[in-house]
């Protein structure tokens, strides 16, 4: 019994280390697990008691237990039968391909890393980038929505900042959870979409199967009073002008709804800019009639780079105006015919009407009606009139102030001179910018 046991080194060594392994996956593991879990729970806790839309259970559910609900979900069932049927496959075949897209669909929401870092984050950004300009419309009706309503804020997309923007002015209220597409799942970005709430749609390859797990996702988060955004346009404008809407998701969140059961309504969220940051790329993409917007990896780092240095050295001005207009909600249970042509054109026709007007916006409009110098300032005045008779939310200032402050966007980028003559090259910029606005003017 007292005999000693020589052990070559090297099965020591695995002996220690199966032991540990043991250790932790019976004591320590567990234990920090359930410290970080009543962390977790104590946290949520303290957002829950400041924010006007508590964090539902639906979202703060596992991922692995969501994946699991929505496979199994008898709808979803179905259709992994229809698909096998028509694909000549075992449903087991046809089950694990429903299981990849569910957990290609299905966020993991993390309370700690969308508040302590994504809203802080998006507010830092969108602040240091721009003179952030809310308008708010129909107060009275937002707070006279139930608070176990479910929510869906429905964005023009001018430009990726509109991610960060709305975070940002939502941050104090609710959590968001985004429809982002196919661009954004991408390591080690993809994890941290995920961690922030967002959940990922194939703009491409979209099998029926596909269509039906995607679905079931959107409905059940609705009926468990998620609150949601998306861009009804699927894609960044182009030319300037709200683009056709592209109405599946709307159609997933109108599909079965109960009027008797959990509310839904729409805040239309109008945003407009004095410089998109991609404004270059997507008249190039316009011009050429395509979304594939071609930048290199290494020209973004450069813009990066200089852009970082600019900071360091002190000599970086902000790009203007960022113009943000919440609508009046929609509430579905008012709307007596829920076809999504209807209710999305509803919702197209707000988008418009909100649509904030910048000062470089108004300049470039004025630009292309002829106006030079002086005449800027007066061109612009008329314009201030006319969206104040229409209680179209505006730039701040008289016509002069306003003029003044879209002119020094405009020369600062070399896209005009300084008495308004446009510049080789920067007439395209000048149209893009006065479309956003058009709609407003119709009949001049």
């Amino acid at each position: 019994m007292n005999s000693d046991v020589t052990l070559p080194l090297w099965l020591f060594i695995l002996i220690l280390l199966f032991a540990a392994i043991t250790f932790a996956s019976h004591f320590l593991i567990p234990s920090v697990r359930w410290f970080f879990r009543k962390w977790a729970e104590y946290f949520v806790a303290r957002l829950n008691s400041r924010l006007e839309r508590p964090i539902e259970p639906f979202k703060l559910a596992r991922r692995f237990d969501m994946i699991q609900r929505l496979i199994y979900d008898p709808e979803v069932s179905l259709a992994i039968a229809e698909h096998a049927r028509e694909n000549g496959v075992p449903e087991n075949v046809a089950f694990e391909t429903a299981r990849r897209y569910a957990r290609e669909i299905v966020p993991a929401f993390s309370a700690t890393a969308y508040f302590a870092i994504g809203t802080r984050a998006a507010r830092w950004l969108a602040r240091s980038l721009y003179n952030v300009r809310i308008a708010r419309y129909g107060d009275d009706a937002l707070n006279a929505v139930p608070k176990d309503a479910t929510v869906v804020f429905v964005i023009n997309h001018r430009s990726n900042m509109d991610y960060v923007l709305v975070t940002y002015l939502v941050s104090g209220t609710t959590s968001l959870s985004y429809a982002v597409g196919e661009w954004a799942r991408i390591w080690p970005l993809s994890a941290m979409i995920r961690a922030m709430g967002a959940f990922f749609i194939r703009r491409r390859s979209r099998t029926a199967l596909y269509r039906k797990v995607l679905a079931r996702y959107v409905q059940m988060a609705r009926d468990g009073g998620v609150t949601q955004a998306f861009f009804p346009e699927g894609g960044l404008s182009l030319d300037g002008r709200l683009a056709e809407p592209k109405l599946g998701l709307l159609s997933y969140i109108l599909d079965g709804y109960d009027p008797d059961g959990r509310e839904v309504v729409f805040v239309p969220v109008s945003i407009n800019y004095d410089r998109v940051l991609e404004d270059r790329v997507l008249i190039a993409a316009g011009a050429r009639g395509e979304r594939r917007f071609g930048v290199s990896p290494i020209k973004v780092v450069g813009v990066l780079l200089h852009h970082a240095w600019l900071r360091v050295t002190r000599r970086f001005q902000k790009f203007g105006q960022a113009g943000v207009s919440f609508g009046a909600p929609l509430s579905l249970s008012e709307i007596g015919d829920r076809s999504v042509e209807q209710v999305g054109g509803q919702l197209m026709r707000r988008l418009d009407s909100g649509m904030p007007a910048p000062p470089v916006p108004l300049v470039a409009r004025a630009i292309l009606a002829g106006a030079r110098g002086e005449e800027i300032a007066r061109h612009v005045e008329a314009a201030l009139e006319r969206l104040d008779a229409g209680g179209i939310p505006r730039a701040a200032g008289n016509g002069e102030e306003v003029a003044r402050r879209g002119m020094e966007r405009l020369t600062s980028r070399k896209v005009v001179s300084g008495d308004g003559e446009v510049a080789d090259g920067g007439e395209q910029i000048v149209r893009f910018y006065a479309r956003t606005i058009e709609h407003h003017f119709t009949g001049d």
